[in-house]
């Protein structure tokens, strides 16, 4: 019996000593996420905590984490094990944001100034239910058929497709939503933020405001090797910097969505490992630092918040998107972007029109264009926070196509000769877009 005792206390250290090791440092992060997550599926899109729990928290590990909401006071905790307590917090304007200990919830804040003017014209131009339009062309029997076999039946989990839209020339020929959701549902886009993010610098070039193929406006680097980084090579992801951008871990990128005060900050502060243009490498530390970029180019905070709606998001028609914010008060472009499949859709729209809006020009054409052509070493994969398929990535869909994508299987899916923009939101990762957009794209004759 003592041997046997012996064992089971060693037995019990050596399990404690593995979760030391493996576990207790994520708790953090784990908590993080399902506290910011609760707080934002909640607050921005009405969804019951059980919804939360298991769809968008259903995550291994995360799924560990016990939540809680506040209603009066606007916002989520959540724990693991009762242990790595975090908080995030709630602001309408603003979005959810996770706090730590020193923030200071009592101090003011703005928020973006948004424009919500009624017109009186149908999708995608106006707020008018759009026109039911039969086109000829369209296979409706195949095209259906495509976008019903993109969600699960009754019972299962494996496709996770919570809405699919598809627009062809301006017209929605497909639409459909899962159980919970529906056509004012705010979905979160998580990466596709960053073709957001991307568009402002599309903006603010044809205002000559800035211009890309200069050094970035960053006083730190100038003095270092990183002076010659242009912001071309911060949109194609090309700058050279250090960055690690692996969520199944403590890394880069976990530590700045779930523990930086300041966003905008976290890949500024990296050494350069390569020279310019020489190395693609992923970073949505990259893309919160071009955030960074932007809030630099105003005199004013509340003219950057402003700035993002009224120049882009509101411009568009976009009037269900929210762009969160970190504690620092700035747009977190990577990964924070939450809005109805609709207007996720107009977002597509306004790049298959090559920046022309119902008339206006927000961008040059040419950089619709230069947003689609693959940056140096990514092997065609990537463009400047767009994600491309010209190295046919997708072998059975056209090598034209480009697309916003996010974790989860997040996509908005672009075919300038077609015509025809794609919205996907879900939960997988292993999703088959190859099946889902060649077979849309065959319905179309």
């Amino acid at each position: 019996m003592k041997k046997f005792l012996k064992y089971f206390a060693l037995a019990i250290v050596v399990l404690f000593v593995y979760f030391g090791i493996t576990t207790y440092p994520k708790l953090d992060l784990i908590s993080g996420f399902s506290a910011k997550s609760t707080a934002s599926g909640h607050f921005l899109d009405n969804r019951p905590l059980q919804i939360i729990e298991q769809g968008d928290n259903d995550i291994p590990l995360v799924n560990l984490a016990a939540n809680s909401i506040n209603e009066a006071g606007k916002f989520a905790v959540s724990s693991i094990y009762g242990i790595k307590e975090r908080k995030a917090i709630y602001r309408v304007g603003l979005g959810a944001t996770l706090i730590n200990e020193h923030f200071d919830t009592s101090k003011p804040y703005e928020v973006p100034r948004r424009t919500n003017a009624h017109i009186n014209l149908p999708f995608p131009y106006g707020d008018k239910e759009p026109k039911d339009t039969v086109f000829s062309n369209i296979d409706y029997k195949k095209l259906n058929a495509a976008v019903d076999n993109s969600f699960d039946k009754k019972g299962e989990k494996n496709k996770r497709t919570r809405a699919i839209l598809v627009v062809y020339k301006d017209h929605i020929i497909a639409e459909k939503y899962d159980a919970n959701f529906n056509k004012n549902s705010r979905l979160l886009g998580w990466s596709m933020t960053k073709s957001i993010t991307g568009t402002l610098f599309g903006i603010l070039q044809k205002q000559g405001k800035l211009d890309i193929n200069k050094p970035a406006p960053i006083a730190e680097w100038k003095k270092d090797n990183r002076a010659k980084i242009t912001l071309n090579d911060l949109l194609h992801m090309n700058s050279g910097l250090e960055w690690e951008e692996k969520y199944d871990k403590i890394c880069d990128a976990t530590k700045m969505l779930f523990q930086a005060e300041d966003m905008s900050r976290s890949q500024l502060e990296k050494p350069a490992a390569f020279a310019p243009n020489t190395h693609w490498n992923y970073s949505s530390g990259t893309t919160n630092l071009l955030s960074g970029i932007i809030r630099n180019q105003f005199k004013t905070h509340q003219e950057y918040l402003d700035f993002w709606y009224s120049a882009l998001l509101d411009k568009i028609g976009m009037h269900s998107a929210i762009i969160e914010t970190d504690m620092a008060g700035n747009f977190v472009g990577s990964s924070y972007g939450w809005a109805t499949a609709r207007d996720w859709g107009k977002f597509g729209l306004l790049y298959l029109h090559k920046g022309n809006w119902n008339g206006e020009q927000l961008f040059e054409e040419s950089w619709a264009k230069y947003v689609a052509t693959p940056t140096n070493t990514s092997n065609g994969r990537y463009g400047a926070q767009f994600w491309l398929n010209s190295g046919g990535y997708f072998p059975d869909v056209p090598k034209e196509m480009y697309y916003a994508s996010g974790f989860q299987g997040q996509m908005v899916a672009i075919f300038p000769s077609k015509d025809l923009v794609i919205v996907h939101l879900g939960l997988s990762e292993k999703f088959d877009f190859n099946g889902l957009l060649s077979e849309v794209v065959k319905s179309i004759k």
